[in-house]
């Protein structure tokens, strides 16, 4: 055997230029791209809702020489929000800390996983609440739409990813149908990732951008068909194994589709499908409701990196939403 040999001459030790980490792309995170995001300085309050037909309905009349004009006005009420505060820690003990190689940086990992646990947090409940069947949309369509592999019935659509189907002229109706019924046309798509890959691929959109300069489908492109401002699609993942159990994860947005209204720059007088009120008047909380904190735990030795994020996911006009659950098989 020749001297020296490959481990005479290199000790093995991790390398300091890369490591491998599953932390996801806060882009992967959509929820505060669907809901306009609302800095509120309290934890709960009160906001005022005016009522639709009172706006759409003139009462207006032709007025006589020497009579009062017709008068009318409008009902208001009240709707609430509580925000809700949600926290995680991770305890970087001193022992740990010290006997860490250089490419591990402990105390950045630590935030790192702190922070991906809250806006992991905020997707699972916002897909859980308003992207599942049950959230209560009643779009243009009044109900949900169920999409089915044949002939569509009532309440029904084809899927997308099955022959014949004409996903264009379905965004399209209910866009429409809102607006008839709301006065506001839906500006925002939301897409799982499987509904999303189909929607690349379907000869209705190829076929309208086969001549466009790049010949293939992108957000912006289906955005400009469907006659919306933005496509949102979802690639966050969670883990639905229980700890130490064998790993399987899913999209947490599934295989359904969301056409809803959502205003640019919210404000007075201005509806919504929904709001996320952000509790930023809790001490150091940013402009979405969010904190990180380290501080020293003396009895383990420790310090302790934790976050919280403190907000109210609150559907505020379930007709500006038009749910297709299904979409895709």
């Amino acid at each position: 055997m020749p001297t020296p040999t490959a481990s005479d001459v290199h000790v093995n030790v991790p390398l300091t230029n890369i490591s491998v980490a599953w932390a996801q792309q806060q882009s992967n995170f959509v929820a505060d791209q669907v809901f306009p995001n609302i800095p509120v300085p309290q934890q709960s309050n009160l906001y005022f809702k005016y009522q639709r037909d009172d706006w759409y309905r003139s009462e207006a009349e032709v007025r006589a020489p020497g009579t009062e004009s017709a008068g009318g006005g409008w009902h208001l009420s009240t709707d609430s929000y509580a925000a809700v505060v949600y926290a995680i820690h991770k305890d970087v003990d001193d022992q740990i800390r010290a006997n860490a190689d250089s490419v591990i940086s402990i105390d950045r990992d630590a935030t790192m996983w702190v922070t991906t646990q809250l806006l992991l947090k905020r997707d699972l409940l916002w897909a859980a609440q308003y992207f599942v069947t049950g959230s209560g949309w009643t779009g243009g369509n009044g109900a949900n739409l169920t999409g089915v592999a044949g002939a569509p019935g009532a309440n029904q659509f084809k899927q997308w990813d099955a022959a014949g189907s004409t996903p264009i002229e379905d965004l399209r109706k209910q866009r429409i149908l809102m607006a008839e019924k709301t006065g506001y046309r839906p500006n925002v798509l939301v897409l799982g990732a499987h509904v999303w890959r189909v929607l690349q691929d379907h000869p209705e959109f190829l076929d309208r951008v086969k001549y466009t300069q790049r010949g293939e489908v992108s957000t912006d492109l289906l955005a400009s068909l469907c006659e919306i401002d933005k496509v949102v699609v979802s690639y966050g993942v969670a883990s639905t194994n229980a700890e130490g159990q064998a790993e399987a994860t899913s999209f947490m947005f599934g295989k359904n589709a969301l056409l809803l209204y959502s205003p640019s720059n919210p404000g007075l007088m201005q509806p919504s499908a929904g709001y996320t009120f952000s509790w930023t008047g809790y001490t150091g909380a940013g402009i979405m409701g969010s904190r990180i904190k380290t501080f020293r735990m003396d009895q383990l030795n420790a310090d302790r990196v934790e976050g919280e994020m403190a907000f109210s996911l609150k559907q505020v006009a379930p007709e500006l939403g038009q749910m297709f659950l299904t979409a895709v098989a």
